[in-house]
């Protein structure tokens, strides 16, 4: 049997308590009532007990009282009637004392008459002390200094524990007092009072006070579940409703019932719905007019430019014939319509990714094979300003199922922008994969961005520098669509740059079709490898 996961458990605990705003109301709800009834139920049951302790106490002072008149009555008359001993005379005190005491219950009461220590002649008559009272164990020493020194009739007491026949003990109070016996000198009068009925009758306020304040406790929790759950469901019914239109739903609704503020919520919201489904269909109309205008258009023209290419190209051939001027035209016409060309399959391709139409082919392919074939296809084209093309690729997994077409497009259109932007310096482009994605990143030390600059690089038909003079016949549209080709492959296309240090490009793909990305096997920028000195 497997042993309890308590780590999971809590951490589940934890993560309902983040998602439940019912199950924290009720909570904090009950332990504030928990607490505030604690401290009231404390503070009834302390000054409860202090009452009752307080009460008995001055019900068994007075009978101690009362006691110590008619023992010293009994001790008084043995003295005028002669007859009398005083071993009798010590009988009559303790039997009028416990008569005198009133207790509710016979046993309640003990009692314990002491001759006082140091006084000259004989002990007579004797100590009278009760079975179930230990003179050495319940009368203190203090307490007996205290009853032997007074000079007058005070009443002393002390709180004692009354061991029991079962092993137990009862609360108890002893009281003493003095005794001037005739014949014989200073007596003293202890009385044992049992408190256990008072305890008693405590003890059930006391549980009466918790079982009480334990109900109300569960009470207020039920109330606050309730009215919790008719506040927080109306909630729950909404949240859940703005993820179903979130997801696409666009005809959901709350049900809308009685007069009150959340009825009135459910029409808000549901007034907002009705008007972000007509806003978004609206828009989605619009799109998809706007999407097939494109395409149509894109689709159209591909004609007519077919048939001005070929004539282009027919006049290219020929420019040597041309005067100056004319030949030049023909190799502007002839450059122009390549570019047109370009902007047209870029626009293409951007329609085909709005209109949710592009597919993938994808195969185990190397990416140092693809990096190695992009290269050389732009390598004359960095020679020619200046550029050295370096590839750093230390070995590993590197192959991943992937489009090859569209990820030699990603590479194709990042080298010629560093080639564009490097100023004439190296660039590097490194390739490093592990066990679940893999990463291709093209450095440049040129110009660079500025962080506004980074935040529009992937903006379609935007340029850092339209001004600047570029080799590989930009349509703006290059970066938009590698962004969507790495989408589509589930990678990421990320950039770093710094003005005056460079540019780096990063391209993160898994390794298998479908698996998500949690890191990237290159840091960005990767480890610099600086230009040439």
């Amino acid at each position: 049997m497997r042993d309890f996961d308590w780590r999971a458990w809590l951490r589940g605990l934890a993560g309902l308590w983040r998602s439940s705003l019912q199950l924290r109301t009720v909570a904090i709800t009950v332990l504030l009532s928990a607490i505030a009834v604690g401290v009231i139920g404390t503070y009834m049951s302390f000054s409860v007990g202090n009452n009752a302790f307080e009460s008995r106490l001055d019900q068994v002072l007075a009978s101690s009282a009362r006691s110590n008149v008619a023992a010293q009555f009994r001790f008084d008359g043995s003295e005028q009637n002669q007859d009398i001993d005083l071993e009798r005379a010590m009988s009559l005190a303790s039997q009028g004392a416990l008569q005198a005491s009133s207790s509710p219950e016979p046993g309640d009461t003990l009692i314990a008459i002491l001759r006082t220590e140091g006084q000259p002649g004989a002990n007579l008559p004797i100590d009278q002390v009760s079975e179930a009272i230990n003179v050495e164990r319940d009368i203190s020493p203090e307490l007996r200094a205290l009853v032997a020194d007074s000079t007058e009739r005070r009443l002393y007491w002390q709180s004692i524990p009354m061991p029991q026949a079962d092993g137990s003990t009862d609360p108890g109070v002893i009281v003493g007092s003095a005794l001037d016996v005739p014949r014989s000198g200073r007596y003293e009068m202890y009385l044992v009072f049992n408190l256990s009925s008072t305890q008693d009758q405590l003890t059930f306020i006391q549980q009466t006070l918790w079982f009480g304040g334990a109900a109300l406790i569960i009470l207020i929790g039920g109330v606050t579940y309730i009215v919790v759950r008719l506040v927080v469901g109306p909630v729950r019914m909404a949240a859940e409703t703005s993820e179903r239109l979130a997801a696409g739903q666009l005809e959901v609704r709350i049900p809308e019932r009685g007069e009150d503020v959340i009825a009135t919520l459910a029409r808000s919201f549901n007034g907002m719905a009705d008007s972000m489904q007509r806003q978004i269909t609206k828009l989605a109309a619009l799109s998809q007019v706007q999407q097939r205008f494109v395409s149509d258009v894109s689709h159209e023209l591909r004609t007519p430019l077919t048939t001005i290419r070929l004539a282009g190209d027919v006049l290219y051939d020929q420019r040597d014939t041309f005067p100056p001027a004319t030949a030049r035209t023909a190799e502007l016409l002839h450059t122009q319509v390549e570019r047109f060309e370009l902007l047209l399959a870029d626009l293409l391709e951007m329609s085909r990714y709005d209109a949710g139409a592009v597919d993938m082919e994808t195969e185990p392919t190397s990416l140092v094979r693809l990096v190695e074939d992009a290269i050389e296809s732009v390598d004359t084209l960095a020679t020619s300003k200046g550029s050295e093309l370096r590839l750093e690729a230390p070995g590993g997994y590197f192959e991943a199922d992937v489009d090859a077409r569209r990820i030699r497009r990603i590479l194709q259109n990042l080298l010629g922008n560093a080639i564009d932007h490097g100023e004439g310096k190296p660039i590097v482009v490194f390739v490093d994969s592990d066990k679940a994605a893999v990463a291709i990143a093209v450095r440049d030390y040129g110009v660079g961005m500025t962080p506004a600059a980074m935040e529009r690089v992937f903006d379609r038909f935007w340029r850092a520098d339209p001004s600047r003079q570029r080799v590989t016949g930009g349509t703006g549209l290059g970066l938009a669509i590698s962004l969507e080709d790495a989408a589509l492959h589930g990678g990421w296309l990320e950039v770093w740059s710094a003005p005056g240090e460079g540019s780096c490009f990063r391209l993160t793909l898994p390794r298998q079709r479908g698996v998500e990305l949690v890191s990237s096997p290159l840091e960005l920028p990767p480890v610099e490898v600086g230009p040439d000195e």
